[in-house]
């Protein structure tokens, strides 16, 4: 199993550092030249990999770590996402009548033909999820929401192994509206900083 992160902001070098940390390599790729942030990468640790968009989409799991707008540049990258599972970390204020009046993450699942898309790690703002997330007798808490069980497991044990302690909150029209905003009204489980004791 191989992993990759598109985008590489805040949220996305946070995601990096986590990967880091548990000592697990994943490829990292923007839009532009992997050379433009191969330092930042390196700073990070030598398990990011930083790549082209086009080498980095090969993975078999990515996290969408970009701006809510631009999921559809992305999803461009490759004709299917058959046999991919995307895990949706963007977050949006756009009104549900702007997106067909659907969660914001099924909306992002349209973009993906094939793929699988889980809900994820959208609900912790970067600050907090740059921190290690084993805390005194426990651990951070990610929240995880997709319509393909089979896909939400396959990403809740990798958040395992990342060091967080998965919650699944169901599919994607009960769980995602729980993580995610509506217009102005952002879900009640949205920057909520939750820790389970092993």
């Amino acid at each position: 199993m191989n992993y990759a992160i598109i985008g590489f902001g805040k949220i996305g070098q946070a995601l990096a550092k986590a990967f880091a940390r548990s000592g697990i390599e994943v490829s990292v790729a923007t839009t532009r030249d992997p050379e433009s942030f191969a330092s930042a990468a390196a700073a990070i640790g030598p398990e990011i990999i930083p790549k082209k968009l086009a080498d980095a989409v090969k993975a078999d799991i990515i996290f969408l770590a970009v701006r809510f707008e631009s999921h559809p540049d992305v999803a461009k990258a490759l004709p299917t996402w058959q046999g991919k599972t995307i895990v949706d970390v963007t977050n949006t204020n756009v009104p549900p009548e702007e997106l067909g009046g659907q969660p914001s993450s099924r909306f992002v699942a349209q973009a993906f033909t094939g793929g699988r898309l889980v809900k994820g790690f959208n609900h912790l703002v970067a600050a907090v999820l740059d921190q290690d997330p084993a805390v005194s007798g426990g651990r951070r808490v990610v929240f995880l929401a997709s319509d393909d069980d089979g896909a939400a497991a396959e990403i809740g044990a990798l958040a395992e192994n990342l060091g967080f302690a998965p919650i699944k909150l169901g599919g994607l029209s009960e769980g995602g509206l729980l993580v995610q905003a509506r217009g102005n009204i952002w879900g009640q489980l949205i920057f909520k900083d939750l820790f389970k004791l092993d």
